[in-house]
C-alpha cells in the first residue's frame, strides 16, 4: 500500500504521492482511528458513538457504515478494515504522527541516541491537526505537543554537544516558534550560539525573550537563564526590579 495519511500540520491524505480528497465524516473517522487507538482495533459501537455523539445508537451505527463505504481506496484496497465489531486501519497505511511520536520516544527515552542514530526532526515541527477543535481531540494535541517540544530541545542539545550547530538551531529555533514563551527552548538556542562563539547572536536571543516575556506576561527571565548568559557580560544580568 502506498497511502498515507498526514496529520501534523494538518490533515491530508496522499495515495501514491498525491492528495486524495476526503469527505469530512470520513476525516474525522481516519483521525480517531489514528490517533486514540493508534493502529489498534476499535469497537464500532463506540466509533458510532464518538461520531455522532448527538444522535442515537441506531444512527450512529448506520452513519459509520455509509462513511465506511464511503472511504477512499487504494488500488482497490481498503483503508480501513472491519468485522461485525470492529474496525482498524490497515496495517500498510502509514501515519506521520506515528513516525513523530516514535522519534520523540527515541530522544526522550532513557537511553540517549548516538548523534549518528538521531532521526529527522522535521517532523516534531509541526502541531496534531492545529485547525481542529474536537473534545476527543484536545488533550491528545497538548500530549503531542509537549512530547515534541521535549525532544526537539533533547535533539538540540545531542546535535550542540556533536558540533553540529547548524542542526542543532534548527532544532532549537523549532521549539522556539511552536512555543515563543518556552524558556528552555530558549536557552537551548542561546547555548547553541555560546557553543559557536557567537556570543552576540546569544544576547540577542536572550533580550528578545527577555523582552516578550515582559510584554506578554509582565514577568523577568528566570534566574537559570540569567546566569546562562551572565558570563558574556562579565556581570549579573537583569536581576528582576521594578523597571522591568
Amino acid at each position: 500500500m502506498t497511502a498515507r495519511l498526514n496529520l501534523l500540520g494538518g490533515f491530508r491524505l496522499d495515495i501514491d504521492g498525491q492528495p486524495h480528497a476526503v469527505p469530512a465524516s470520513a476525516r474525522r473517522l481516519l483521525a480517531l482511528l489514528a490517533v486514540l487507538h493508534q493502529g489498534r482495533r476499535a469497537s464500532r459501537s463506540a466509533l458510532a458513538e464518538m461520531m455522532r455523539p448527538d444522535s442515537d445508537p441506531a444512527r450512529a451505527t448506520s452513519t459509520l457504515r455509509s462513511v465506511l463505504w464511503r472511504l477512499p481506496r487504494d488500488r482497490g484496497r481498503a483503508l480501513v478494515l472491519g468485522d461485525a465489531l470492529e474496525v482498524w486501519l490497515h496495517p500498510d497505511l502509514s501515519v506521520d504522527l506515528w513516525e513523530a511520536e516514535a522519534r520523540a520516544s527515541l530522544l526522550c527515552g532513557t537511553d540517549s541516541p548516538s548523534v549518528e542514530d538521531l532521526p529527522d526532526l522535521s517532523l516534531l515541527t509541526q502541531d496534531l491537526l492545529p485547525s481542529w477543535h474536537d473534545d476527543w481531540l484536545s488533550v491528545e494535541q497538548e500530549s503531542f505537543r509537549q512530547r515534541r517540544l521535549h525532544a526537539l530541545e533533547r535533539g538540540a542539545d545531542l546535535l550542540c554537544r556533536a558540533g553540529r550547530y547548524h542542526d542543532a538551531l534548527r532544532a532549537g529555533l523549532g521549539a522556539v516558534r511552536s512555543e515563543p514563551l518556552r524558556e528552555s527552548a530558549h536557552r537551548q538556542v542561546i547555548a547553541v550560539h555560546m557553543a559557536e562563539d557567537n556570543h552576540a547572536e546569544a544576547l540577542r536571543q536572550y533580550d528578545h525573550y527577555r523582552r516578550l516575556l515582559a510584554d506578554e506576561l509582565g514577568l523577568a527571565p528566570s534566574a537559570t537563564i540569567r546566569r546562562l548568559v551572565a558570563p558574556l557580560l562579565g556581570r549579573p544580568v537583569d536581576l528582576p526590579s521594578r523597571a522591568e
